[in-house]
């Protein structure tokens, strides 16, 4: 959000301005609701296919965002037609391919395994900013790189180097790293999205996912892959589209106008931790020595590589 819009906000909450202007506090609660994503997604796995968790939560968090988003979307609108490729192409990355990506992964990987492998993205940030903008980088960063991938293969893997020689790679796991590497691409090429406001830019990309996800949750009512009626369902719902996606990105832009976009990526780190102590308190799953290695891989790499990525996840 721009500084007046955040200091008018403030203005008019009253007893909520005190946390409006504290960004820690906001940011934890981001890294909190955006861990529950996957956390949900996988409990969640036999009610809600996961092109219909990604079309439902998406459009109901566009229904959520509207009313705050519309004035500034009809000032923006002439240059967000302007810009409408690369609006385009962000929107499919970040709502449509990254989403459908995560809740298929989830459906054969554990909610574990998807935070810590998401926990490698400052590492390859600096791979697609390298490969794709020709971002420079020093051999202090290609070593935490390399590092940082050692533990996302050894969480892969599951501790064993056979699974890696032989193949045996599991499908939920290599899902989770396409999206993890969508959304890497995502934050390099968001340096080139229009200079509007967060939320016309947030409701222009909705709009872009929803599409694109819809005809993968045609192809799912198509073959039979049904919404179980139940209350789990709604709650799941529910959940991913006020909480990952409308409140998460509002707390978000917040936070990147408080502190700046560095030290919010570099904070919203702890995601993945928050995450995996939430796997294993809710869904029972167990962590083990290959997890632990590899997040201490993984977090010894992006100390040493000493650069936070460009955008947080989702």
């Amino acid at each position: 959000m721009g500084k007046g819009d955040g200091d008018s906000m403030v203005k008019n909450v009253g007893p909520a301005a005190a946390i409006w202007s504290r960004a820690y506090p906001l940011l934890t609660v981001t890294a909190l609701f955006w861990a529950g994503n996957s956390i949900v997604g996988r409990a969640a796995r036999d009610l809600v296919p996961p092109a219909a968790l990604s079309f439902w939560r998406w459009t109901f968090a566009l229904v959520l965002l509207l009313p705050l988003a519309w004035p500034h979307l009809k000032r923006d609108w002439p240059a967000i037609r302007a810009n409408w490729r690369i609006v385009a192409l962000l929107g499919a990355l970040a709502i449509g391919s990254f989403n459908i990506l995560l809740y298929t992964g989830l459906q054969n990987t554990t909610a574990l395994n998807s935070m810590l492998i998401q926990s490698a993205l400052p590492a390859l940030v600096l791979i697609v900013g390298a490969v794709v903008m020709g971002d420079r980088t020093s051999p202090r960063q290609i070593a935490g790189v390399a590092v940082s991938l050692a533990g996302v293969l050894a969480i892969i893997a599951r501790g064993d180097p056979a699974i890696l020689l032989e193949l045996r790679l599991n499908i939920g796991d290599a899902i989770i790293g396409g999206a993890v590497m969508i959304w890497a691409l995502y934050s390099v090429l968001l340096r080139r999205r229009p200079a509007v406001h967060p939320l016309s830019f947030l409701a222009a990309s909705m709009v872009v996912g929803i599409a694109v996800i819809a005809p993968f949750y045609l192809h799912e009512l198509w073959s039979g892959r049904l919404i179980v009626p139940a209350a789990g369902s709604a709650l799941a719902i529910a959940y991913v589209s006020v909480f990952p996606s409308f409140l998460a990105y509002l707390f978000f832009n917040r936070g990147v106008e408080l502190i700046g976009s560095a030290a919010t990526g570099q904070y919203m780190n702890v995601m993945p931790l928050m995450g995996a102590g939430l796997a294993m308190l809710f869904l029972g799953e167990t962590l083990r020595l290959f997890h632990v290695a590899g997040l201490a891989l993984i977090v010894a790499g992006i100390l040493v590589a000493g650069r936070a990525p460009a955008a947080a996840q989702a």
